[in-house]
């Protein structure tokens, strides 16, 4: 039950600019590729910062200086360090770091922090573009046989817009929850209707025996 992983669905081809990249030119940079910000590398594309256009406009938006600057560039605008990610990493924990940061875009950096692609929102949103069917062939095949050990017609699955149903009946009471929440945590899914069932109750705690006499 593996998530899909940074490196499947970042964009390759980064549109970046340099610390020394003038204000104008990166402005020209993200209008002329219609996007909302960019990293900001050195010569050695590690990456030192990203940029969006609320940076822009923050920067304009204050200029009540005694003097202004010779020249502005990407550099002094950037927002830094940046907040970046590796490949390997999982699109479910790259979307809590995306989330708790409040950040729009995350670069995606090797082993020696070199801009190797860059993962946006909408990135890591693909993952709910999963067919229905690939995603009932899934927790049929990896949840119910094999990490819950159960026949593949144990339980019913039915899904609609990453919508999962389960029905049927399983042995433990206990593994309805752990089916519920494995399926749950699949790329792609949107929900679960949880109609299962079970045979016994495995968290009845055991009547105690009543001793008469003296010990």
């Amino acid at each position: 039950m593996t998530a899909h992983i940074v490196g499947e669905v970042m964009t390759r081809d980064v549109v970046h600019a340099l610390r020394t990249t003038p204000f104008k030119e990166v402005v020209r940079l993200l209008d002329h590729h219609r996007i909302s910000g960019l990293p900001v590398v050195d010569a050695d594309d590690k990456v030192l910062g990203v940029l969006s256009g609320s940076d822009l406009v923050r920067n304009q938006a204050y200029r009540d200086g005694p003097a202004p600057p010779p020249s502005v560039t990407a550099g002094d605008v950037m927002s830094s360090p940046a907040i970046t990610v590796h490949p390997e990493q999982t699109v479910p924990d790259a979307a809590r770091l995306m989330e708790r940061r409040g950040v729009e875009r995350l670069p995606v950096v090797d082993e020696a922090d070199r801009l190797i692609g860059i993962a946006t929102r909408r990135d890591l949103l693909r993952v709910f573009l999963r067919a229905d069917d690939d995603i009932r062939r899934q927790v049929t095949e990896e949840i119910v046989v094999t990490a819950m050990g159960m026949p593949s017609d144990a339980v019913r699955v039915a899904v609609r817009d990453g919508v999962v149903t389960l029905d049927g009946r399983v042995e433990a009471r206990s593994q309805v929850p752990e089916l519920v929440h494995a399926v749950w945590r699949l790329d792609g899914v949107v929900g679960v209707v949880n109609g299962l069932g079970f045979r016994f109750d495995d968290r009845e705690s055991p009547t105690p025996s009543h001793r008469t006499g003296s010990p």
